[in-house]
């Protein structure tokens, strides 16, 4: 058995929040004449999902990052020296890592079309009946990446198909090229009638590149990519950026030193720095299955 110090410290959570926990009914306790009482045995399925977490969440999972690609991400994870490397590869390939074993935490910014919500649904649905935490990495602004002077004059997604353009786009598995192609559908812009190169890329830093070199007159990614590359933008949308995980990995070093990192100062002025983010909620839990 464990008091409630005890289970704060097993769990690296505060007091207090297990005093949440236990008013939500939500951690395994008992109530020993007047005192709160946790078996370690319970706690310790509670954990593990009470043994309906796949094979996957059992297993040592590699020390990555896998998902979408985000600089103030790859810059925290660097100077925050947490031990993890970045896997890029698009938000639905990352939490689909995940669900594998192959990644300790996935970054996401999966729109869902029915509900216009971010990650949760697709979590959920490749994650069913696994211990999972979704937290808050960032809001991103999303929109055009364009020529600098933007000598096409492109203002509002419409625009695209009154013009001859030639469009940069991501893989089918990044947030991005999903959320382009919402915002394409919404404007009845149909995506046959546009001009798409045929190599995708595969960062957000590659796509601002592209059209920096001249390869392509438009694509969508964020604010900091353009700005990076000397590129004129034109917002269009508010993305939230999670950070997905099983909850024993939550708990873990190298992800609380990252989280412990994006409480500094320095974080938040990397942030200013490369523009487009609020970080404001960074570190919020978004989900706790």
């Amino acid at each position: 058995m464990m008091d409630t110090r005890e289970v704060a410290a097993y769990l690296r959570l505060k007091e207090r929040r297990i005093y949440d926990l236990v008013r939500q009914r939500a951690i395994p306790h008992v109530r020993a004449t007047g005192k709160l009482l946790f078996p370690r045995a319970k706690i310790d399925a509670w954990i593990a999902g009470k043994g309906e977490a796949p094979a996957s969440a059992q297993r040592p999972r590699p020390p990555i990052i896998a998902g979408s690609h985000d600089p103030l991400l790859e810059w925290s994870v660097r100077e925050s020296r947490c031990g993890l490397a970045i896997l890029a590869g698009g938000s639905r390939a990352g939490i689909e890592a995940l669900a594998r074993g192959d990644a300790t935490a996935a970054a996401a910014h999966w729109l869902d079309d029915a509900s216009g919500e971010y990650n949760l649904p697709l979590v959920r649905a490749t994650l069913a009946g696994a211990d999972i935490v979704v937290l808050e990495w960032a809001r991103r602004t999303q929109g055009f990446l364009l020529r600098e002077g933007n000598p096409h004059r492109i203002r509002k997604v419409a625009d695209l198909s009154k013009k001859r353009l030639r469009v940069a786009t991501r893989q089918p598995e990044a947030g991005s090229h999903r959320l382009f192609e919402h915002l394409l559908a919404r404007a009845g812009v149909a995506p046959e009638s546009l001009d798409w190169l045929s190599r995708a890329a595969h960062a957000e830093t590659e796509l601002a590149a592209i059209i920096r070199d001249g390869h392509a007159d438009v694509g969508l990614g964020i604010e900091a990519a353009a700005r990076a590359n000397g590129l004129a933008f034109i917002p269009l949308a508010i993305e939230r950026l999670d950070l997905i995980a099983f909850r024993r990995d939550a708990f873990e070093p190298p992800l609380q030193t990252l989280l412990a990192w994006s409480r500094t100062p320095e974080f938040a002025a990397q942030a200013t720095s490369l523009g487009g983010y609020n970080v404001a909620n960074t570190g919020r839990v978004v989900f706790n299955a």
